[in-house]
């Protein structure tokens, strides 16, 4: 393990949460189309940052440093890294940033489509969590020999936990595209409200079930209950920025520019619903490295069933 490759990993998975930041802060302004060129802005590459100019092309520049350092990271680790799977996942890595710049291009060359820009944001959000996949595969507490802990349930927890976070992710899409749907100026659609109610209240009893479970069979587990209670201490806090948001939000079409504090409770929200995916994606990884199902024996489950046939006879 190398501390200098987890710090690099580190700092890119901030950069990129910060990125996701500055991304829901372009669309809180309503900034996308602050300029209409890519990936020049006014044909410039430094415009003077004015007006919707500042959040667009600061969110730009944003991108571009954590594409940097993305390239960096995958130098970094080919050249200290010996597992070929940590070094293949820091490759998909780039190829989502990548992907992730031409998402953003189409964005403003397409005029802001919804389908376009929900995808820009998702992938925001897998990318942010595959870099801090990177950053828990480098790191002391993962490299570390840990015993093997058997799971004697039906349901395995490091199921529910795939559930949790297969759940969260499209409520993540869903919450994209109803963010996109409209402007400051204009109601949200409705069928997507509802949806995305109903995904906050799926996510809230799964994600708050695993947790829960987590916390009584392995309270003594800090390498699992650690990621648990800190998912679920972010689920509250998002719900609460949720109602916040769409408080603030019921009063935005009266006003004539987005504005605080809807801007920065819907910002926080977003922010919130990213750390809550990396947080359950962390408590996942960390389930499958300790946690092992124990089905029952193929001898022990044929002599069960003998002594029923018995017992019956």
């Amino acid at each position: 393990m190398n501390k200098g490759l987890h710090r690099f990993a580190l700092l890119v998975a901030g950069a990129t949460f910060f990125l996701i930041i500055a991304g829901a802060l372009v669309t809180s302004h309503d900034a996308g189309l602050a300029t209409s060129d890519w990936p020049l802005s006014n044909g410039q590459f430094f415009p003077k940052m004015v007006g919707n100019l500042f959040w667009e092309h600061g969110h730009r520049m944003v991108a571009t440093t954590v594409g940097l350092l993305t390239i960096g990271l995958v130098i970094f680790l080919f050249a200290k890294e010996k597992r070929s799977w940590v070094r293949r996942l820091g490759l998909l890595a780039l190829a989502g940033v990548i992907a992730q710049g031409l998402l953003g291009g189409l964005t403003v060359k397409l005029m802001l489509p919804l389908v376009v820009s929900a995808a820009h944001a998702t992938l925001a959000q897998l990318f942010f969590c595959t870099t801090v996949s990177l950053a828990v595969f480098t790191s002391p507490g993962w490299n570390k020999d840990r015993p093997e802990i058997e799971e004697q349930r039906s349901l395995p927890l490091r199921h529910l936990c795939v559930a949790a976070v297969a759940v969260i992710f499209l409520q993540l899409i869903i919450g994209a595209t109803l963010r996109h749907s409209a402007t400051w100026d204009k109601p949200l659609p409705t069928d997507l409200l509802l949806t995305h109610i109903v995904g906050a209240i799926a996510v809230t009893l799964l994600l708050g079930s695993v947790a829960l479970m987590i916390l009584r069979r392995h309270s003594t587990e800090t390498f699992l209950t650690r990621p648990a209670k800190i998912a679920l201490s972010l689920l509250v806090v998002q719900l609460l920025l949720g109602i916040a948001a769409y408080i603030t939000r019921m009063a935005s079409p009266d006003d004539p520019q987005p504005l605080n504090p809807m801007v920065g409770i819907t910002v926080a929200h977003v922010a919130c619903g990213a750390l809550v995916f990396a947080t359950t994606i962390v408590l996942t990884l960390r389930a499958f490295k300790v946690l092992r199902s124990r089905a029952p024996s193929f001898e022990f489950a044929v002599a069960e069933h003998s002594t029923s046939l018995e017992f019956k006879l």
